[in-house]
């Protein structure tokens, strides 16, 4: 099997190249291309984006297009991942509505949507002891009060525990700092994440798809 994986910046991919390995490995292949931030699903599929803003959603009609047609002539099982933050959205119609932008495709590819709840940082939430092991001296009440998957400005609960200052002090440097430190994040706690026993059930469906199209 080989698998695309599409994610909406850059902290996301540096999650997902630490975690594949340890969830399907070898002999499947994958790839994981990163945007700059995820947008909104356009009411006309069929119009034209820029591809050079590389915005997740209003590029996605025709990324899952050019998919289906190149999966077709492809030998071998391919499938697209698309993994991005769920924020304030309803999960129920935001499913909906990509499972409706899928059926438009004419080939349709293998697509798998996962999403982290409410931003990736659950991920790296869901195993407080990976936190404690990138990060010693992070705050252990903020970790354990932490409810995974909980709405509830989950970047910031992690700048709370592990940044000097917190997430107050994080943002005062502004968006570009706060994406470095994201992105610093999933690069020093991923290695170290339970793969097969995370507490956030975003994550754990993230693996199960990945085993349902690898098994």
């Amino acid at each position: 099997m080989h698998i695309e994986f599409l994610v909406e910046d850059i902290s996301g991919k540096r999650a997902l190249e630490l975690l594949i390995p340890r969830i399907i490995g070898a002999p499947h292949t994958w790839r994981v291309f990163h945007y700059k931030g995820i947008g909104k699903i356009p009411k006309n599929l069929n119009a034209k984006a820029d591809p050079r803003k590389r915005i997740l959603l209003q590029e996605l009609p025709r990324i899952l297009r050019g998919y289906g047609k190149s999966f077709s002539y492809s030998p071998g099982d391919n499938a697209v991942v698309l993994v991005c933050d769920l924020d304030d959205r309803c999960l129920k119609t935001f499913r909906r509505e990509l499972n409706d932008m899928l059926d438009s495709c004419a080939p349709s590819p293998t697509t798998r949507f996962c999403f982290a709840i409410e931003e990736v940082e659950a991920w790296l939430l869901g195993d407080s002891n990976a936190v404690v092991q990138a990060y010693p001296r992070a705050k252990r009440a903020i970790l354990s009060s932490y409810v995974n998957d909980a709405i509830c400005g989950t970047w910031q609960v992690l700048a709370d525990a592990v940044y000097k200052g917190g997430a107050k002090a994080l943002e005062a440097r502004g968006w570009q700092a706060v994406g470095a430190e994201k992105s610093a994040w999933a690069g020093a706690i991923s290695p170290y994440i339970d793969v097969e026993n995370s507490a956030s059930p975003s994550f754990n469906y993230f693996r199960s798809k990945l085993m349902e199209l690898t098994n």
